[in-house]
């Protein structure tokens, strides 16, 4: 068996030890209530009934998110693949190397309004965020550790064992506390507050260049339009800028890397990917699942004349691609222009995000 699918066994196995002892396990009686704000334009969400926020389960997701001690050398944390000055990705890697100088095999995901997602990783196998943020502590490629020896560590240091207490009300770290303490710190990574959020809010105005760009970014790809369009806004359209789909964009006709098919063992699935918010692409690059991209400019000439016709399981929004949309380098550049306007650096370079270490 694949290594990475005994590793997605080995978490299945502790899921149902999970939902049997969630029902136990909550916030600790004295705990401080945390309110989420959302940013205005966004839709209403809210977090787990099972998993509400609290500033202790938050503060002590963030004392794990940077604590190499989750790998099994302890050189290794979750921060060191997710760089907050990238938007939580790894320092325009391609790939990310694992405890062992293991390169890994698709780009580091940038994680930002996880709130209003519900899948998970590339190839959207986890349904939960507690969840996810367990399996690379256990593979092999990455920390390579065990759950098992994760708890041992952090119930010999004093300082977690009064961060559960605080938290959940209990002394002795577990798997189900470990995933929700995490799960709680990354359901704070909002980011609403670009140059396109203050715009939105009447605050700010647009460039000629970058109007321009929304413009292309909303219009249909039909030649027949008098106005040109980029036919972005299909899988990334709203204020979140992703339907969160799982979807073949049209990279290969041949997969090295199935994606959802690998999942879900249905050729049907063969290609499809996570489709991933847009909000500071500007800085979380490579791009794609593969980093095969450097650039935003090298993205936008995929769309415009690099779709592969015969790709299997092309998702539909992409056959007005297929010809080519036919937009100029002016275009190009303007919807880069655009896209820039996603970045929030508020967001980057929020104290609240940074290591407590």
């Amino acid at each position: 068996m694949n290594r990475r699918w005994i590793v997605l066994a080995s978490v299945t196995a502790l899921v149902a030890g999970i939902s049997a002892c969630e029902k136990e396990i909550g916030p600790a009686k004295n705990s401080t209530p945390y309110t989420l704000e959302i940013p205005m334009g966004f839709p209403q969400a809210a977090p787990p009934e099972d998993n509400p926020l609290t500033v202790e389960g938050i503060s002590l997701g963030r004392m794990l998110f940077y604590d190499p001690i989750l790998s099994r050398d302890s050189t290794q944390s979750c921060s060191s693949c997710h760089n907050a000055e990238y938007g939580f990705t790894d320092f325009g890697k391609k790939y990310s190397t694992g405890i062992d100088g293991i390169e890994g095999k698709r780009n580091s995901m940038p994680i930002s309004n996880l709130l209003w997602q519900s899948e998970f990783f590339w190839d959207g196998r986890v349904k939960r965020l507690n969840l996810q943020a367990l399996m690379p502590i256990e593979d092999p490629i990455e920390m390579h550790e065990t759950l098992p020896r994760v708890v041992a560590k952090l119930n010999r240091q004093p300082r977690y064992q009064e961060a559960f207490r605080a938290a959940f009300g209990t002394k002795k770290a577990a798997p189900e506390t470990i995933g929700l303490a995490l799960e709680q710190f990354m359901l704070t990574f909002v980011s609403g507050n670009s140059k396109f959020d203050r715009v939105m809010r009447g605050t700010e105005t647009f460039t000629a260049a970058e109007q321009r760009g929304l413009q292309l970014f909303n219009g249909e790809s039909n030649p027949n339009n008098p106005v040109r369009g980029a036919d972005c806004f299909h899988c990334h359209g709203g204020t979140l800028f992703s339907n969160f789909t799982l979807s073949n964009n049209g990279l290969d006709s041949v997969f090295a890397d199935r994606g959802l098919g690998k999942v879900t063992g249905k050729a049907t699935d063969d290609g499809k990917f996570k489709v991933p918010s847009l909000r500071n692409v500007a800085v979380t690059f490579p791009y794609m699942h593969d980093g095969r991209f450097q650039t935003l400019r090298q993205v936008i000439e995929h769309y415009n004349t690099g779709v592969v016709a015969n790709s299997p399981n092309l998702d539909p929004s992409m056959i007005g691609f297929v010809h080519g949309l036919g937009l100029s380098q002016q275009d190009i550049s303007d919807l880069i222009a655009f896209l820039e306007t996603l970045t929030d650096e508020s967001y980057l370079n929020n104290p609240a995000y940074a290591t407590p270490f």
